[in-house]
């Protein structure tokens, strides 16, 4: 007995070092030392499935969290990764887990129940887990806590978990500046938040910095010169202009910049969801996503001579007009992947979007939809497993719906064009009391062939009222009954959780005149960053009160920016 805090002691140290290095409570798990000449195992060896040291980790993982038995063995076998973590051979079951644990010798049980408190606080402190995802103890003072206000307790979870989630993002955007820079990448990124959370703009935020000799904030230029550097491909100078980074195409080399921006925003947005996988708020849910484009008005005329149809011989490359109210407009459009419905709505990928306009040449380049949608799932997929995907009905395509398909995916999106007069859908099988029809098996071609078979849904237009006249969805679920048809065509209200995503976006986005796409994307890039990091707050906020997840936001997206940018550069 007198062996087992000295050897409680020993793990919570050695994790101490190693929450220096790691990222994720997984990885403190996989290189923690297993103290095992003081653990009792009775087992008898040849019959072991799970050794002693793999499960030990299992075990620790366990009462860090305050996890039961089957819980633990539900996590593990829906994450394959924490049983590699571990080190064990296949995820045990809680008949198994429980089995082990009874043949624990006493002492070695409370070893390891002791450990997994004192790595519980170890790993808190050194922002390896959040706080909201690990058991509330008593406070040591209850009359304290008793008279804390909801206000207060959001102010105190907002500090650690502002913390926490700069830890995870911040640190993958690399300018490549040398080492006696004044300001430092993450210095820089506090003021494009400052910029976001003022709607102002890198010329605003160092103009103020001058007059109210504010040393803490770079010269306006100074921010643009690394929010390009971000956007500059390996290999190529920031001071290069945007038309000098060209491809074969007469089009800046986009793809070059995309991936040089889309590579830290994944990497952070992996870190992210990783950091909530805690208390995952993917599992045993019905994951759907949303697929959209959104523009960045650009009001810039593209004519020389529009009558003489002569455009400007320098208009930006990656401008695209689009039709919004009835007008057309002109702006940079980027597509996004967001998590809808019941979900935290974090955005998972961007893509830059370029489509032909009437001031270009006829043969000026266009992204196909088709492939935006492939890239823009393959990196959602990387992070969490998708079950439907949502579009509005300008993705209307047949390309569009087999990179769904091929993924394994189902999708469910409006037809943009469709037959008002009930009778030339005769062939419809309609519920004999219900005013909604489907038509089944519709077939959909890919180079010349059938790709996969849609379900065309009928429902009553909310617009129009009218005998006749009727909205329709196209899903490629199997054979969708008359009976289902409301309940399918009603889930499509989620899909509005990207539109809500894009105006908390361009309430923050910077301003700036500058045409170089580089400032452009990044600027998007690190606005959507910010949102994403947002709703990871407000998430371990709400997890910690036991509030709803899709309830209102306990803390604004204003207010979240503001702080980002304000509270944290004075935050150790």
């Amino acid at each position: 007995m007198t062996e087992n805090p000295a050897a409680a002691q020993a793990l919570v140290v050695h994790g101490e070092k190693l929450c220096e290095h790691v990222e994720h409570l997984w990885d403190l798990m996989k290189h923690l030392s297993i103290p095992t000449d003081y653990l009792v195992d009775t087992r008898e060896r040849h019959k072991v499935t799970h050794e002693t040291e793999p499960i030990t980790r299992a075990f620790l993982y366990q009462h860090v969290h305050g996890l039961s038995q089957n819980q633990l063995a539900n996590r593990m076998e829906a994450r394959p990764i924490l049983v590699h973590r571990f080190g064990l051979e296949c995820a045990p079951t809680q008949q198994a887990l429980s089995d082990v644990w009874g043949k624990f010798g006493e002492d070695t049980r409370e070893i390891i129940e002791a450990a997994g408190i004192g790595l519980r606080h170890t790993a808190v402190e050194n922002d390896v887990i959040a706080e909201a995802l690990v058991p509330t103890e008593p406070p040591e003072d209850e009359d304290d806590e008793e008279d804390e206000d909801e206000k207060e307790y959001t102010r105190r979870k907002a500090k650690k978990t502002f913390k926490l989630a700069r830890k995870h993002a911040f640190p993958e955007f690399e300018s490549g500046r040398t080492l006696n820079r004044e300001y430092d990448d993450e210095q820089i990124l506090d003021m494009v938040a400052r910029i976001c959370a003022h709607e102002a703009s890198a010329h605003e935020e160092g103009e103020h910095a001058y007059i109210t000799d504010d040393d803490q904030t770079a010269h306006g230029s100074t921010i643009l010169r690394v929010l390009k550097l971000f956007g500059t491909p390996d290999g190529e100078d920031a001071q290069l202009t945007i038309d000098e980074i060209r491809d074969d195409d007469r089009m800046p080399d986009i793809e070059r910049i995309r991936d040089e921006l889309m590579t830290a925003f994944d990497s952070s947005v992996e870190n992210v969801i990783n950091t909530i996988r805690g208390d995952d708020p993917f599992d045993d849910r019905k994951v759907t996503a949303a697929i959209d484009t959104t523009p960045e008005k650009f009001t810039v005329f593209p004519w020389k001579d529009k009558a003489a149809g002569i455009p400007k011989p320098n208009y930006p490359r990656m401008v695209s007009g689009y039709k919004k109210s009835g007008e057309y407009k002109r702006g940079y459009k980027y597509a996004t992947i967001t998590l809808v419905g019941d979900l935290v709505p974090i955005p998972l990928a961007i893509e830059p979007v370029k489509e032909n306009s009437n001031w270009e040449e006829d043969d000026a380049p266009s992204y196909s939809k088709a492939e935006l949608v492939e890239r823009l799932l393959d990196k959602a997929l990387q992070f969490v497993d998708i079950d439907e995907v949502m579009f509005d009905r300008g993705f209307y395509s047949n390309g569009v719906y087999a990179a769904v398909a091929d993924r394994g995916l189902t999708y469910l999106s409006p037809v943009p064009k469709y037959e008002d007069d009930y009778e030339v859908i005769k062939d419809i099988e309609s519920h004999p009391e219900a005013d909604a029809g489907v038509k089944h098996d519709v077939p959909f071609g890919r180079d010349g062939e059938v790709h996969h078979t849609a379900e065309f849904l009928y429902v009553p237009s909310s617009s129009d009222d009218a005998d006749g006249k009727y909205a329709v969805f196209v899903t490629n679920r199997d054979h969708v009954e008359p009976d289902e048809i409301e309940a399918v065509c009603n889930r499509y209200s989620r899909r509005w959780d990207i539109e809500n995503q894009y105006k908390s976006i361009k309430k923050f986005l910077p301003r700036t005149s500058s045409t170089d796409y580089r400032v452009r994307l990044c600027n998007f890039v690190l606005a959507t960053l910010f949102y994403v990091l947002w709703r990871l707050t407000d998430y371990l906020i709400k997890r910690g009160k036991g509030v709803e997840i899709r309830s209102p936001p306990e803390i604004t997206a204003k207010t979240f920016v503001r702080a980002l940018g304000e509270f944290l550069r004075t935050v150790d």
